[in-house]
């Protein structure tokens, strides 16, 4: 029977098993991920966890992460999953003095730092996001026998992102589902934030996350996409170098969502929050 090492990561509340295939040394084929996931990934009966990491070669990059939600399905891109890989690379990479890696919606760039890293908890990780697309505002729709004003973006992968006054009392995993399954959205589907304004400069968000199928603590792909669609509701034409959002997530964090505007053109997207190393441990395969 073999031994397979792997960590657990958490940033913002955002939990991870992180395998690094390179070093493993045990060829894993087929479903074998999207199988682990599913059984690893479950609370209370194993590990626990949002998502599973894994790190595999690349030629374009440090490494590759590919990022598979606790139901099995591969995501594209995982924002606080891709600060858990910055910090697990800043780790095992020390002599790194650079650190980006490939994902499946393109390269992600990573800053790591702190006074903690050797305790592998660190108080910044930065990672840089690939620019967003397909900004759309004020879509109407209905949904469970409501209209519904929404907007969309994709950082990397979709997300819905709607206004909302009273964000404790919503029903975050009742309407979050009937948005991300909506036939607006399909095949692929979205993910659902909920954000309520508390200043210019400060967003709570809740998050419904694809994959997960439920609300999780943060979301750095859905932080991001929300901080982007506020600044754009509130002056869509306007032009920003390195505006900065701060974003509370459930977990009560504020993530900060830095970026480069010039009308309706978004770049430069950085996302900023905390990050630890919760353990190390082997699973018998």
């Amino acid at each position: 029977m073999n031994k397979l090492k792997f960590y657990k990561f958490q940033a913002s509340g955002n939990d991870f098993i992180l395998i690094d295939r390179i070093k493993n040394g045990i060829i894993l084929k087929g479903n074998f991920y999207k199988t682990f996931a599913k059984k690893y990934c479950q609370r209370k009966l194993n590990v626990g966890a949002d998502g599973l990491l894994v790190i595999v070669p690349s030629k374009k990059g440090s490494f590759k992460m590919r990022i598979f939600n606790s139901d099995g399905t591969e995501a594209e891109m995982c924002g606080n999953g891709a600060r858990c890989a910055a910090l697990w690379a800043r780790l095992t990479k020390p002599k790194l003095k650079t650190i980006s890696f490939e994902t499946k919606a393109g390269i992600i760039e990573s800053e790591v730092c702190g006074q903690k890293c050797k305790e592998g908890n660190l108080n910044s990780i930065k990672i840089k996001m690939i620019d967003p697309f397909d900004l759309k505002l004020n879509i109407k729709m209905k949904v469970l026998d409501r209209d519904l004003t929404v907007n969309f973006i994709n950082t990397g992968v979709p997300h819905v992102v709607v206004f909302v006054n009273g964000l404790k009392d919503i029903d975050v995993n009742g309407i979050g589902s009937a948005i991300r399954f909506h036939p607006m959205f399909k095949p692929a589907g979205t993910n659902v934030n909920f954000v309520e304004v508390i200043n210019d400069n400060l967003i709570n968000i809740r998050t419904y996350e694809r994959g997960v199928e439920g609300e999780t603590l943060a979301c750095g792909t859905g932080a991001t996409a929300s901080a982007l669609i506020f600044k754009s509701c509130q002056t869509p034409a306007a032009v920003y170098r390195q505006k900065n959002v701060n974003v509370q997530v459930k977990s009560a964090e504020k993530l900060k969502v830095y970026f480069n505007k010039d009308s309706d053109k978004i770049n430069n997207v950085w996302l900023e929050g905390k990050g630890t190393l919760v353990y190390k441990g082997e699973i018998s395969i």
